[in-house]
């Protein structure tokens, strides 16, 4: 058994580095640069990713996308903090997944029982890396509509004294989120290279948030020369209304949580009682005899 399972592991290395070698796969050290180019966060690439990033690269050559796809998915990777293609992402997907779908093969000589459980974990990691980047964008989108209202109050408060909406944004980025902050240096320095109302435009269809949409609507007024004070005004306590909103939706999910952990609590005082007697009893039982 132990022979099969090795005989199995050379073969699928054996594949593995014959199929590089026929579609030419740049070295590891190349596909560890390009992984790491691929995503804003520094960490270190592991082997396994570049690997599979520079299977990918070679397949994106084949995907073909229609244009609003395309677009569509280019703004959520750029948002999400990806500088890979589209095709490439999709590439990835795919060449992770049928990696994992690799372990058929000894998995059909050693184990047959064990193909369909293999099949379907790369099923499942085909769906799980297509929508990492969707995930990522909702967790930013999420962190940043937490500070909305408190950016539209401040810029509530700074109408009364400039209409400078570029100064707005470098003031409010030294107090706020990473998530956030990093968001508003895109934003300013897109500004400063364009027009403000084209970049404002972009920064909010990069996330499709609709409270965002409403932010950018007032600070495009106030470009254009609108008394957007009263707006500032209504949306701040419309934000302050949802942020309260927010926070008992968390509230009410808390005392499920506690009544689980209650419960083990309770369960263990009750098996401390119940050994506590026991050991009683047998003491008991072992006086008398």
């Amino acid at each position: 058994m132990n022979l099969l399972f090795v005989v199995g592991g050379l073969l699928v290395i054996g594949l593995f580095f014959i199929l590089a070698d026929v579609l030419k796969l740049p070295t590891l050290k190349a596909a560890k640069a390009m992984l790491g180019a691929g995503k804003e966060s520094k960490k270190a690439s592991k082997t396994l990713e570049a690997w599979l990033m520079s299977g990918a690269v070679k397949l994106a050559r084949h995907i073909r996308m229609d244009e609003y796809k395309r677009a569509r998915m280019a703004n959520v990777l750029k948002a999400a903090g990806y500088s890979m293609t589209p095709e490439v992402y999709t590439a990835y997907a795919l060449t992770k997944s049928g990696a994992i779908l690799l372990g058929v093969i000894p998995c059909l000589l050693l184990l047959p029982l064990l193909t369909p459980l293999v099949v379907i974990l790369a099923v499942l990691s085909y769906f799980k890396e297509a929508r990492k980047a969707d995930e990522q964008l909702k967790t930013k989108r999420d962190q940043i509509e937490g500070e909305l209202p408190r950016f539209v109050a401040t810029v509530e408060q700074s109408l009364k004294a400039s209409r400078d909406v570029l100064a707005m944004l470098e003031a409010y980025k030294k107090n706020a989120g990473p998530a956030f902050a990093h968001e508003l240096d895109v934003l300013t320095a897109d500004m400063r290279s364009s027009s403000y109302e084209a970049a404002l435009t972009r920064f909010e269809a990069r996330f499709n948030s609709p409270m965002l949409s409403d932010v950018v609507r007032g600070l495009i007024g106030v470009l254009r020369g609108d008394d957007s004070a009263v707006y500032f005004q209504m949306l701040s306590h419309d934000f302050k209304a949802l942020e309260l909103q927010r926070l008992k939706g968390r509230a009410q999910k808390i005392p499920p949580k506690i009544r689980v952990f209650s419960f083990v609590m309770l369960m263990c005082f009750l098996l401390t009682y119940m050994v506590i007697i026991a050991v009683q009893i047998m003491d008991s039982l072992g006086t008398m005899f």
